[in-house]
């Protein structure tokens, strides 16, 4: 395919960054930090139960939708992106906190984006208790914010969903997607150069999964939300060693945007950058009449 697109080449490395996730695993869990490297930390409490965190941004989704007039879907996007990687450990999620920066505050963007999360996090029982706002001229450019935060939940002991117990044969089920979500945005910014592309599905907002984990918590053996690094490499962070997941890329049916996106990308940079419609994912014995897209097998 002629003018193929790829991360790297629009600027980011995934592999880059695994080396720094692993460069820095020593000196955090030296701090007695426990399941780095997943989608979100725990701290006991001494009474039998964890506090889970996750902190992440929105990354540059946030200059598409600001062009686009569409910055209240990226604070949706921050509180369900947060929330998504808590519940992954089966918890119930608490609070949220928020961090806006710029090279000058626009008030009227800043309450875009705090309304926007604001609104996922009363569906999902979750108080926004405060955040920063930072004025930082030289380290943004004119016209550039960003938007990141903080969420923190809890979960017994006994209710912890970790990925030990995934086994040979376990079912790999699948929950759509809204569309891309949050992840990948420099590589379609650098798509849409060559091609315009204006559907819903390519700033609708990341969809909030609270409700599936609290209905499959109970059997669930392995969570996943999917973000940077796509079905499979997401999946990998939950999976033991010796195992492995064999997914059926054809088991579902991908959004449009990225048909669109095809176009552009080769597949197994789609599948390594992009949910692909898939944005959650449950490791369980029995899938019942959830939508299975793979099998867990001998690596």
């Amino acid at each position: 395919m002629a003018g193929e697109q790829t991360y790297e080449a629009a600027g980011v490395s995934i592999d880059r960054a695994d080396a720094v996730v692993e460069r820095l695993r020593a000196a955090v869990e030296s701090t007695g930090a426990r399941r780095f490297g997943v989608f979100a930390g725990l701290h006991p409490l001494g009474d039998g139960s964890y506090l889970a965190a996750s902190t992440d941004g929105v990354g540059t989704k946030l200059i598409l939708a600001r062009q686009r007039g569409a910055l209240r879907a990226c604070g949706a996007d921050l509180a369900a992106h947060c929330i998504n990687d808590v519940i992954t450990t089966g918890a119930d999620p608490l609070f949220l906190l928020d961090y806006v920066a710029a090279n000058r505050i626009d008030l009227a963007l800043v309450a875009e984006l705090v309304e926007g999360a604001a609104t996922v996090c009363r569906e999902a029982g979750v108080a926004l208790v405060g955040g920063e706002t930072a004025e930082l001229p030289g380290i943004y450019r004119e016209d550039e914010l960003d938007f990141a935060g903080t969420c923190v939940g809890i979960v017994d002991r006994a209710a912890l969903v970790d990925g030990t117990s995934i086994a040979e044969g376990d079912a790999v089920v699948g929950f759509a997607s809204a569309g891309v979500h949050a992840n990948g945005f420099t590589l379609v910014r650098r798509v849409l150069e060559t091609k315009d592309y204006d559907g819903d599905d390519l700033l609708a907002p990341t969809r909030l999964y609270l409700d599936v984990v609290r209905r499959l918590r109970a059997e669930a053996r392995g969570f996943a939300h999917v973000t940077g690094g796509g079905i499979a490499g997401n999946l990998a962070r939950i999976i033991p060693d010796g195992l492995a997941a064999e997914i059926d890329w054809d088991a579902w049916e991908r959004p449009a945007v990225f048909g669109w996106l095809a176009g552009h990308v080769p597949e197994d940079e789609l599948r390594r950058v992009f949910n692909l419609g898939i944005g959650f994912l449950a490791v369980v014995r029995d899938p019942g009449e959830d939508l299975v897209i793979g099998r867990v097998v001998r690596a």
